[in-house]
């Protein structure tokens, strides 16, 4: 069984792999995204993240599409108490931004969605600059004494908006986040390293990065030369083509490197890229999301993946001069 992992300042101990739920109800079915639940928690997976809006742009779906596909499996399987659950309010249009009043009832209809009385760790989806921060830490703080949220966390703020939201929960005392949020994986590494981990580290946050597999291409699956994959059909990867723009001799450096260490640790590419991203400083638990049971295989290894100084070293320097390109 994989070692727990603690998110700071919480007294939640998770999985080090986060599960992504943005492809419940969209390239995973309810029924597949079921399958996929199943083998992430038998393998003692507890940690799942979704949202809200996942996953309102796509032809058919509405919004809140995965947080009903995992509060039916959660309620059938009667797993509830044993997992960990994440989600966000703030980008759906249905509910924007991060008023007190929205927050609030963003909360009641995703506890709904969740068929839960709580939320783990409930986090602001995106920056409202239009919204006091301390309306919004208010509002979370309201959540957390009523008991339908246990911990607060923020997605895709700057460096200079998170100082800030820690500074204002301090002079108020307000509900304090311990998690972050961020995209951040072996190929998308300035924003994070150069802006966020000084701030993550100096206030004991707890690192969750999206994209974590950046959008497909850390698993190998796309080789320089390959054909573009084809984007077009109803169950073509709704990510290939971003995933493709990384096909150039830096993403070819960094492929060298990770087929190299994966055959070392007889491990596929993907859980490589995972475990690299899981040792840097300050990250918690990498989140990555499969749409299959099959795919699911291909990163749950990276629970039991200790990678070597040496191996670290070569995949950070394949990588580096992403920071200079950013």
């Amino acid at each position: 069984m994989a070692a727990r992992v603690r998110i700071p300042r919480t007294e939640l101990d998770v999985h080090p792999l986060c599960l992504g739920g943005n492809v419940f109800g969209w390239t995973a079915d309810a029924e597949t995204s079921h399958a996929v639940l199943d083998a992430y928690a038998a393998a003692g997976g507890d940690f799942v993240d979704t949202a809200d809006s996942y996953t309102w742009r796509v032809e058919g779906n509405s919004g809140g599409d995965s947080e009903r596909v995992l509060g039916d499996w959660m309620d059938v399987r009667g797993v509830r108490d044993r997992m960990v659950v994440a989600t966000k309010v703030g980008s759906w249009p249905e509910r924007p931004g991060l008023s007190p009043e929205n927050v609030r009832a963003a909360c009641d209809d995703s506890l709904r969605r969740l068929r839960t009385d709580h939320i783990d760790l409930y986090y602001a989806h995106r920056d409202d600059p239009d919204t006091p921060i301390e309306d919004t830490l208010g509002a979370f703080d309201e959540l957390v004494h009523a008991g339908k949220i246990r911990h607060v966390g923020l997605s895709n703020y700057s460096a200079e908006r998170l100082t800030s939201v820690l500074t204002v929960a301090e002079q108020h005392g307000l509900v304090r986040p311990v998690a972050l949020q961020p995209h951040y994986n072996l190929v998308e590494r300035a924003g994070y390293e150069d802006e966020l981990a000084e701030v993550a580290s100096s206030a004991d946050l707890g690192v969750m990065p999206y994209f974590a597999l950046a959008k497909g291409f850390l698993t190998g699956k796309y080789r320089p030369g390959d054909a573009p994959p084809d984007t077009s059909g109803p169950m073509a990867s709704a990510r290939a083509g971003g995933a493709v723009a990384y096909l150039d001799d830096r993403g070819a450096r960094v492929l060298a490197a990770l087929d190299e260490v994966a055959a070392a640790h007889a491990a596929p590419v993907a859980a490589v890229a995972l475990a690299w991203l899981a040792a840097q400083p300050t990250v918690t638990a990498p989140i990555a999301s499969a749409r299959s049971v099959d795919q699911l295989g291909t990163i749950l290894p990276m629970a039991e993946l200790t990678l070597a100084d040496d191996e670290l070293a070569a995949l950070t320097q394949a990588s580096e001069d992403t920071r200079l390109d950013a």
